[in-house]
């Protein structure tokens, strides 16, 4: 399958040597490293806002750029929109003037009704951007780098200054921008959760370099990923539908396998009966064990599945386990102990359990 997206740029920033290359099969390429890794600066050189040695750009097989072959436009020739975290408002414009400001790239786009109501802006647009709130300014300045009308949208930490709750409630626009106008994404984010908000691969980055590009599930099994996205705080993600079922409080969300999970906390507007919502787990809070197995435990959440992998490093281990009927894969992190004394091995039958107040439920999909 080729790649919908080739992205690939070489620039020096004071000491550090940036040269990244990635390919990815899906529109939604997040990036995720430590501070100083070269993430913001490779946008930069993208977007052609830094002087890069070599930039590429390729886009569902369209080339945007390609210095390598004469072809590198100037930044607002590229078709690259951007979204900074401090938003970089006209602050003397109303908010239908910064709008404004980005349309007339001549190409075909999004218009300025579909946009306003995408993000819901149409009570903000009389003000200026001093009398709106710092997720207000964020969502004029996503809709302004739409209305450019961009192949490619480069999104740098665009939420990192703004609360945990502020976060939630932009990371829903962001979503609903990516599916409903088909954009071709690039998210820098220090948070995993919210690069998982989008059904993309990761490009795990370090010290100006490409470590790994792939589902966050994936990478966690490799050992030179492992430790560096636990450290930060490793997740994984569990699709399903929301079932009507609301005992207890709690929100049940019916696997594709056929299995049923609790989360005690929803985020978000909660969709109705058979709303597709996704659920965000540690490998930490999840507990193995195996048959013969009766359940009696008080932890709500008991699946059935069989291990497929055994990952190590020197500091832990992760056992990846496939559910009954093709449901989605869990991580587990368990000791070695535990690995010797369970027989977790390839193809042996576990039971993965875990506490309902353990997850996050979100809705995945925006109208």
């Amino acid at each position: 399958m080729n790649p919908l997206l080739e992205l690939s740029c070489s620039l020096r920033v004071g000491r550090l040597d940036v040269a990244i290359d990635a390919r990815s099969e899906n529109a939604v390429l997040g990036v995720f490293g430590p501070s100083g890794a070269g993430k913001s600066s490779w946008l930069a050189g993208l977007a052609g806002l830094r002087p890069a040695r070599s930039a590429r750009a390729v886009v569902r097989g369209e080339v945007l750029f390609d210095s390598a072959a004469g072809q590198l436009p100037p930044a607002h020739r590229r078709g690259v929109g951007v979204v900074f975290q401090d938003h970089r408002l006209l602050p003397h414009c109303s908010i239908l003037g910064n709008l404004r400001y980005g349309m007339g790239s001549g190409r075909p786009g999004p218009t300025l009704d579909e946009v306003v109501e995408l993000l819901d802006l149409e009570p903000l647009l009389g003000n200026r951007p001093a009398a709106c709130s710092g997720g207000e300014r964020q969502r004029v300045a996503l809709g302004r780098a739409l209305l450019a009308a961009p192949r490619l949208l480069l999104l740098d930490e665009p939420l990192a200054s703004l609360d945990r709750g502020l976060r939630r409630e932009i990371l829903p626009y962001l979503r609903a921008a990516a599916a409903r106008f088909e954009l071709a994404m690039v998210y820098v984010s220090h948070e995993l959760d919210e690069l998982l908000s989008f059904d993309g691969d990761v490009l795990l980055v370090e010290e100006g370099r490409a470590v790994a590009c792939g589902p966050v599930h994936e990478l966690a099994l490799r050992d030179d990923c492992l430790e560096r996205l636990h450290d930060e705080g490793l997740l994984f993600r569990i699709p399903g539908r929301l079932s009507d079922e609301r005992a207890g409080g709690l929100a049940w969300v019916e696997l594709a396998g056929g299995g049923r999970v609790a989360s005690g906390a929803f985020e978000g507007p909660r969709p109705g009966s058979g709303g597709e919502v996704e659920l965000l787990l540690r490998p930490e809070d999840v507990i193995l064990a195996r048959p013969p197995f009766e359940g009696r435990v008080s932890l709500t959440n008991q699946l059935q599945g069989t291990v497929a992998r055994v990952a190590r490093t020197p500091a832990r281990t992760l056992v990846e386990v496939r559910l009954a009927d093709g449901g989605p894969a869990l991580l587990a992190e368990v000791t070695e102990r535990a690995v010797a004394r369970l027989e977790l091995a390839p193809g042996e039958a576990v039971a993965a359990l875990f506490k309902a107040q353990a997850t996050r439920c979100r809705s995945r999909v925006v109208t």
